[in-house]
Parts: structure tokens; C-alpha cells; sequence
């Protein structure tokens, strides 16, 4: 019997919406506001981004621009970076609240049909509870929960990608496999991760990810406008036919 194309898992930053402009923005405001004189432009943001996770970006540019960097007591740095990080949040909360973030052609569409035929909607992202939040409710609506049927975030999946952890623990929620499942990413740490997990995984790539290796993809799509469930049904099913081949 074939398997039925059951649910789809959507990363956030970067897929959704283009976000990654209000977060560059939101972590320079960030270091002005503690003092620092980092500032990240669209070249270095580019490159830190092949690091998951807000916190783990800041620690690695901090010692990349000092390498000998030291936690005396094991709590200094981590507390440093930790503030940043709050600040900034709050930083990009703001910005997406004032309308500086949309979702990418096509998104809204697709996950209103999707739900509609039935299909479980889920996503797996390694950032924080309140971005998506923030995000979703400027979106959709405050009501953008009765959509996904699974959250898994940075506050449940610590493990960033291209670790798959967080399509895991997505998929053991769903109570299903990843051959029943399609995950939408831009970047390539996202497509391992899915992949790894045994998801078939459609891309779709932004400014900042447009350069990455994608070999592996189901699909690499500009956006999800015109993308149809009735798409989706057809190169899940060549998937796993390519797969029994």
C-alpha cells in the first residue's frame, strides 16, 4: 500500500517569511544598546547564519573576534550573550508588531488549503517561542495556533539543526513517519536536518541562503506561490517512488 501524504513541517525563519533583515536589524540594536560596537552588514550576517540559533551566533562571532575568550566562573559570557539575546527579541518582537516582517508569497495560501484537505500542519524551527509567536499572530491572526497541530522550538529542541533533533521530536509528536511527512526549509543546515530525518524536503531559498548547497532537495521553488496541495500529493508520491527504485 502507498503512503498517503499525511502532514507538512514548516521551518520558520527564512521559509515562512523573510525575517532575516528585522533580525540582523534587531541584534545590531542589541549590541548598541549594551555598549558593544559589533555590527553585523548583510556579507557577515550571511555567514553567520551557517550557525543555528540566536545565542550560538553571538558566542561565535564573540570569539571569533577574540579568540582568546575566557568564562572565568562559567557564567560570565553565557550571561552576556543571554542578555543580548533578550534584548534583541524584544528588539525584533517590536519590528515584527509594526508590520516590518511579511509571510513569502504563496505561505498563507498553501497552509489554509493544506488544513482544509486535511492534511497536519506542524513546525519545526530552532527559534525562540515568542518569534514565532510574534510572527504568527501579525500573520494569521491570533488564532494562528488552531493551525499547527506541533510546535517544536529552541525551548524544546536545544539540539540546532542541521542536527535533526527538532524533526524528530516533530515527527514522534505527529505520530508518524518521515515518509508521510514533507518539510518546507531555505537553507541548507535545514534541508540536513530534515533529510536526516527521513523527510522528503521542499526548499525555498531567500537572499541569504541562495548560495547554499541544496543537492537533495525534493524540490528548490523560488516561493510557494502557486503551489498547490494537489502539487504536493504529486512529488511526495515520486519521492517515495524514487526511493523504492
Amino acid at each position: 500500500m502507498q503512503t498517503m501524504l499525511k502532514a507538512l513541517i514548516f521551518d520558520v525563519d527564512g521559509t515562512l517569511a523573510d525575517t532575516e533583515n528585522a533580525h540582523r536589524a534587531a541584534f545590531n540594536a542589541a549590541f548598541a544598546e549594551v555598549g558593544r560596537d559589533w555590527v553585523w552588514d548583510e556579507a557577515l550576517y550571511t555567514r553567520l547564519l551557517e550557525v543555528s540559533g540566536g545565542k550560538e551566533r553571538i558566542l561565535h562571532y564573540w570569539r571569533s573576534i577574540q579568540p582568546d575568550l575566557k568564562d572565568i566562573g562559567g557564567a560570565g559570557v553565557r550571561d552576556t550573550v543571554a542578555r543580548i539575546h533578550e534584548i534583541k527579541t524584544a528588539a525584533y518582537e517590536r519590528a515584527v508588531q509594526e508590520g516590518a516582517v511579511q509571510l513569502r508569497p504563496g505561505v498563507l495560501r498553501l497552509i489554509e488549503s493544506a488544513w482544509a484537505a486535511g492534511l497536519r500542519l506542524a513546525i519545526a524551527t530552532t527559534t525562540s517561542p515568542v518569534n514565532i509567536a510574534a510572527l504568527l499572530r501579525a500573520a494569521i491572526g491570533p488564532d494562528w495556533p488552531h493551525f499547527f497541530q506541533v510546535v517544536e522550538d529552541a525551548s524544546t529542541a536545544p539540539e540546532k539543526k542541521p542536527n535533526p533533533q527538532v524533526y524528530l521530536q516533530s515527527l514522534r509528536r505527529l505520530g508518524l513517519t518521515g515518509s508521510e511527512c514533507l518539510a518546507f526549509e531555505d537553507s541548507a543546515n535545514g534541508l540536513r536536518a530534515a533529510t536526516s530525518a527521513g523527510l522528503a524536503t521542499l526548499i525555498t531559498p531567500n537572499a541569504y541562503t541562495a548560495h547554499q548547497d541544496f543537492r537533495g532537495a525534493l524540490r528548490v521553488l523560488p516561493d510557494l506561490q502557486g503551489t498547490t496541495v494537489a502539487h504536493l500529493r504529486s512529488w511526495h508520491s515520486d519521492a517515495l517512488q524514487r526511493r523504492v527504485a
